[in-house]
């Protein structure tokens, strides 16, 4: 699709202006603000027709790329590494048998309940598999969770969207065998079956991408300490972050996963290099950095869920608003109690605790950003079968999103009270 500059420059600074205006209401009114962004997308698009859905979804197809990289590169920076060795378990159990869990439950119901192949319910479980960082952070700040909770929860969460994608990428490739994402699967099926060849993909990225991104988190901090950096951080930082997403995807690994393991070396510098003496000139650019990032990373989100809302198709997301909710239901109720049920050989949570956990975990920020993907790809293969399969897939990742978000952002307080603090 052609866009003029005109057309792109409204486009732009209308989401700008609605996203700051649906922020400010979220504050005002103490409930997260991604919901009220996909709606207001909504309103302003599909229904009142202020932004062109075309060119909302061909925008969208970048900020979700961008986007993303920047938000996953700037939550490294928030995990810290004590924290995140003390519940390594819990974590690493949460983000790999529950993600499972969560997206085979997610897939065999929407599998079921739209009559499609259990390969496109997977896809879809894939996508909706993470829960979001975005809406738990500023919510648990909020409500002033207790540390450790918060930690597992906020980390598994930034942890899963990388591998979220991971999973979606393996999801296409069954899908999409033609895909440019496929090619390196297909490769390692010649010399084995396809399932091996599955698990091995998925211990390929994720082993890859975390030693890709250990390798130049360490190369990005010596250069800002030798090359005196301080001055121009915010540049270097993102090139970094962007660099890092292009050697990962270039090595057939998780590009998205090697910008948040950079992150979080250079958020955790103090430690890791903390034989070689402290670096105030070092500290002042990350500090810098950091604070433009997460301007980045708001604005980041604003677009990819205004954007997502006004590309919608009204007429599809009523068709499937029923079933949709169903849906939604089951990832809340089954999906995500089932996946913390592999807590509990640990031994480490209360029954309180593993119910808090259980029931916490909105979609967001992910989801949203690959719900359109499976349409794209089938627009750009020219498959028929998969366009309409993604619209679906499209439609009702936004209920689950809307749901989730909703549901779980308006219920933590009465559940940190019962749960937590009796």
């Amino acid at each position: 699709m052609m866009i003029n500059v005109d057309m792109l420059s409204y486009t732009l600074a209308i989401v700008m202006f609605l996203g700051m205006i649906s922020y400010l209401f979220g504050e005002k009114m103490h409930i997260s603000y991604i919901p009220i962004l996909i709606v207001v997308g909504m309103i302003f698009g599909p229904i009142l027709g202020m932004i062109n859905r075309e060119i909302a979804h061909y925008i969208f197809d970048y900020i979700r790329v961008f986007g993303l990289i920047i938000i996953l590169f700037t939550e490294g920076h928030d995990l810290k590494w004590p924290l995140l060795k003390k519940h390594m378990a819990t974590i690493s159990i949460l983000d790999t048998v529950g993600l499972l869990i969560t997206a085979s439950v997610a897939a065999f119901a929407f599998s079921w309940l739209f009559h499609v192949p259990f390969v496109v319910g997977f896809l879809f479980g894939a996508i909706i598999g993470a829960t979001d960082p975005a809406t738990l952070i500023p919510l648990f700040k909020q409500n002033k969770v207790n540390e450790d909770i918060k930690t597992v929860i906020v980390t598994e969460s930034i942890f899963n969207d990388p591998l979220g994608i991971v999973l979606t990428t393996l999801a296409i490739a069954f899908l999409l065998p033609n895909a440019q994402s496929a090619k390196f699967l297909e490769g390692i099926a010649k010399y084995t079956s396809l399932y091996p060849a599955a698990i091995l993909f998925f211990l390929y990225e994720v082993g890859a991408s975390i030693a890709i991104g250990i390798g130049m988190g360490i190369l990005g901090y010596w250069l800002i300490r030798w090359l005196k950096l301080e001055r121009t951080p915010v540049i270097y930082a993102l090139s970094l972050a962007f660099s890092g997403f292009f050697v990962g995807e270039y090595f057939q690994a998780s590009g998205y996963l090697v910008a948040t393991t950079i992150g979080i070396v250079l958020g955790n510098h103090k430690i890791f290099f903390k034989k070689h003496g402290e670096s105030e000139s070092v500290q002042r650019a990350l500090d810098f950095e950091v604070r433009f990032n997460e301007i980045l990373s708001s604005l980041s989100t604003v677009f990819i869920f205004l954007l997502l809302g006004a590309s919608l198709d009204l007429k599809i997301i009523g068709a499937n608003l029923v079933l949709g909710s169903i849906v939604a239901g089951i990832v809340i109720f089954v999906a995500r109690p089932l996946a913390g049920t592999t807590l509990l050989p640990l031994k480490k949570w209360s029954w309180r605790e593993y119910l808090f956990i259980s029931f916490e975990g909105p979609r967001g920020v992910v989801p949203a950003a690959l719900a359109s993907l499976p349409l794209s790809l089938g627009r750009l293969y020219h498959n028929a079968q998969l366009i309409q399969w993604g619209e679906t897939i499209l439609s009702v990742t936004v209920i689950v999103v809307l749901t989730t978000v909703i549901v779980e952002t308006l219920w933590v307080g009465p559940l940190k009270k019962k749960l937590l603090e009796n």
